[in-house]
């Protein structure tokens, strides 16, 4: 329907076959399928945290699909996209969360924060706050950033304990005055049962070209890293609990 020219994933607004709007985000772009796998852990482990992330779905494109779009570089990008591909539910008449004009409790603040800190999200930033207002209440979009160890899969083990430095530039950072008290109550949340069911979701297509294991193996390094990261969790709060200080 609608192409979005915004950042590097170039995600478009489609019409599926069941009549529902999507912002289909497409494998042929930029950082591939791993941002398709970032953003549909990041977005499962959001709402299983009991935050709004909208529906997201897989979305397979026929390689006829935009055929008559006069772009060169999308008719490229779809072409290197047909296949299975991701999408969330589009919000219709959602608007950009700003915060100057909306302030989320103490509570909300410090999960997103939690959330960012776990994931290592480098893009929930007042410049790009991937974060929209929908009837008024706030919902996570876009975490095609985060996990960025598996760009490199260098030191993933050593990775996963670190605590998250550029936390510093969360927009929220300044409100999360709760992460001590929310840490225990989200990090039970994550068991390990509950991550490897989330990693289990990974089509194998989206796993050909990790790093050179098999995608069986590939799974396994993701759960292996979101478990060892919830486990850290203390340290990565002291970090962001550091970082506002430093800030207010």
């Amino acid at each position: 329907m609608t192409p979005l020219r915004e950042g590097g994933s170039l995600p478009a607004i489609a019409e599926a076959d069941d009549g529902f709007l999507y912002a289909l985000k497409f494998r042929g772009a930029g950082q591939g399928s791993k941002a398709l796998i970032a953003e549909l852990l990041g977005g499962e482990i959001a709402r299983t945290l009991g935050l709004r992330v909208p529906e997201i779905v897989f979305a397979q494109l026929d390689e006829a699909f935009g055929r008559t779009e006069p772009d060169e570089e999308i008719q490229d990008l779809l072409r290197a996209s047909t296949g299975l591909n991701l999408a969330l539910h589009y919000l219709s008449g959602a608007i950009t969360f700003d915060p100057v004009v909306t302030q989320p409790d103490a509570t909300l603040a410090s999960q997103i924060v939690w959330l960012d800190c776990l994931l290592t999200n480098v893009d929930r930033t007042a410049r790009n706050t991937n974060m929209l207002m929908w009837h008024n209440e706030l919902w996570l979009i876009d975490h095609g950033a985060s996990l960025y160890f598996h760009h490199t899969w260098d030191d993933w083990q050593a990775q996963a304990v670190k605590p998250f430095v550029r936390i510093k530039d969360h927009v929220l950072l300044a409100w999360a005055t709760e992460l001590d008290d929310i840490d225990k109550t989200l990090k039970a949340k994550l068991t390990e049962q509950v991550i490897e069911r989330m990693v289990q979701q990974i089509p194998d297509e989206w796993l050909t070209d990790i790093g050179g294991q098999s995608p069986e193996e590939a799974r396994g390094v993701y759960q292996q890293f979101l478990t060892m990261r919830v486990a850290a969790s203390t340290d990565f709060v002291k970090e962001a609990n550091d970082a506002r200080k430093r800030i207010v």
